[in-house]
């Protein structure tokens, strides 16, 4: 009697470890076929850029309860650029962050035949959408961008070349990037800019804004064509503006930009370790009025910046490498002042702290 209730014990703990390695190698099967790598993250962007063309949302793997912005307001998916846009452009730069199953994307498009420029972050549950965050370029300034990025073809090389494993810890990466916020905000030309390397360079809109011999396209305040920029930033010259054709790190030791009184909501969703790239998603706040006079560090008083409160909203994205930023490139959208995304709590919103 005792020898058969040790079978029967023996059997039934044999079958409890077959049915929970079968759970268990059935729960691995399950995460590995969930997992969505960069060639899946790529396809979906692919995929959810052609339904936008072809102003069909049912082409999407969506989650049930999906989320859209653009611009930062909530929409409807298939409304806003979704009812406009009439066709790709030619240059993609995809932001792959597969630990957390997000992927951004900075591309060229049409709207009506004229060029736009995206910003775009998917998030993907089990391979299916659940959040769609877009930001549009437009005007002239995107359109001139637009056929410059679609000159170079592709995304700068140093983008895709990755860094040392030691340096692949992603939130030293968002930090050296968020430096670049917390420096921006009431810049006053006093901070530790050594997080910007000697060959940091930054597109805005597809606009080279640093290092440009060139000048920016359009007109001055008083109508005149825009003078080619000042090459080297030198503090007894008294600037009043800061230039196009400075450093990234000039630019900053200026104090030119302290006209940008806020930074606020900045979310850092997107990080791809391998290759030290930061997406970050943020609002530049210029509050105009009395912050437009302001002392540099020289001790000239300035008087500089927009003439009425708007916020810029940006997705910016950063090459990090040895804790300092070497290639940025941005997407900006001008939206109403204090605006937020349409993500973050009012108050995370509101906050200039980093959101990771």
């Amino acid at each position: 009697m005792k020898g058969h209730r040790f079978v029967v014990l023996a059997l039934a703990l044999s079958i409890a470890c077959v049915l929970s390695a079968g759970r268990a190698m059935g729960n691995q099967v399950s995460g590995a076929s969930g997992v969505c790598d960069r060639a899946c993250l790529n396809h979906l962007v692919d995929q959810y850029l052609d339904a936008v063309v072809s102003h069909d949302p049912s082409r999407l793997p969506l989650t049930q309860f999906a989320k859209f912005t653009e611009n930062g307001q909530r929409l409807a998916l298939g409304d806003g650029f979704w009812r406009t846009a009439t066709g790709r452009g030619t240059y993609k730069f995809y932001i792959d962050d597969t630990r957390a199953g997000q992927v951004g994307f900075l591309g060229t498009m049409r709207e009506a035949g004229q060029p736009v420029i995206l910003a775009l972050r998917l998030k993907v549950d089990g391979q299916k959408i659940s959040e769609i965050e877009t930001i549009l370029g437009r005007g002239q300034l995107a359109q001139t961008g637009s056929a410059n990025l679609e000159k170079m073809g592709s995304p700068r090389p140093a983008f895709s070349a990755e860094i040392p494993p030691a340096e692949r810890v992603r939130l030293d990466l968002i930090k050296t990037a968020n430096k670049y916020f917390s420096s921006m905000q009431k810049n006053d030309g006093k901070g530790d800019y050594s997080f910007f390397a000697d060959d940091c360079n930054r597109l805005e809109n597809g606009m080279q804004t640093t290092n440009n011999p060139n000048p920016l396209p359009g007109l001055t305040a008083s109508g005149a064509p825009r003078p080619a920029p000042s090459l080297k930033y030198d503090p007894a010259a008294k600037p009043t503006m800061y230039s196009a054709g400075w450093s990234c790190k000039d630019q900053f030791r200026s104090g030119l930009l302290h006209f940008v009184t806020w930074i606020h909501d900045r979310r850092y969703p997107i990080v791809d370790e391998e290759r030290g790239i930061v997406f970050s998603l943020v609002f530049f706040d210029h509050s105009a009025g009395d912050t437009r006079t302001f002392e540099t560090p020289e001790g000239s008083t300035v008087t500089a910046g927009p003439m009425t409160p708007f916020t810029w909203e940006i997705a910016e994205v950063f090459k990090v490498q040895d804790s300092q930023l070497h290639e940025i490139e941005a997407v900006l959208n001008q939206g109403i002042y204090g605006m937020c995304s349409g993500w973050s709590s009012w108050e995370d919103c509101r906050s200039d702290q980093p959101q990771w």
